[in-house]
């Protein structure tokens, strides 16, 4: 499988293609960029299924889901993805600190937006292996 089921017409994926590629570059600050920087970011991306799949966490909790993830690279993560919307954190103030996140309606957005692109790369992995094979050949 190339393109996913219901795929529009090529004109109509090069119009749609190419209507996203304005928006962008009409983006004065940036933001969209950046916001778009979070789906192709491995610990974002980490953080945001973690939290989607288990709930609300804690960043040890966190920590321990992400495979090879600093402590400074999570903070990091969780700085930016609060500050852009996609989770919320809750700091109970107690002692010692009990600090929580979850995902935000953006962030389960974003979770929703990113399962058809991660199917379309399970189902076409194996065309991907045969061209990687083709190219290392020459």
């Amino acid at each position: 499988m190339i393109l996913p089921p219901d795929t529009p017409s090529l004109d109509a994926l090069l119009q749609q293609s190419q209507e996203a590629c304005d928006a962008l570059s009409a983006d004065d600050d940036g933001l969209k960029r950046e916001i778009l920087t979070h789906a192709g970011n491995r610990w974002s991306l980490g953080v945001v299924h973690a939290l989607g799949v288990a709930g609300t966490l804690r960043h040890a909790e966190i920590a321990r889901r992400l495979d090879g993830v600093t402590q400074r690279m999570l903070t990091r993560t969780l700085r930016q993805l609060e500050r852009d919307g996609l989770i919320s954190r809750h700091d109970y103030r107690e002692v010692p600190p009990r600090v929580e996140y979850q995902l935000t309606p953006l962030g389960r957005g974003l979770l929703a937006g990113m399962v058809p692109l991660w199917r379309w790369v399970i189902d076409n992995a194996q065309g991907f292996r045969e061209a990687r094979q083709q190219y290392d050949k020459q």
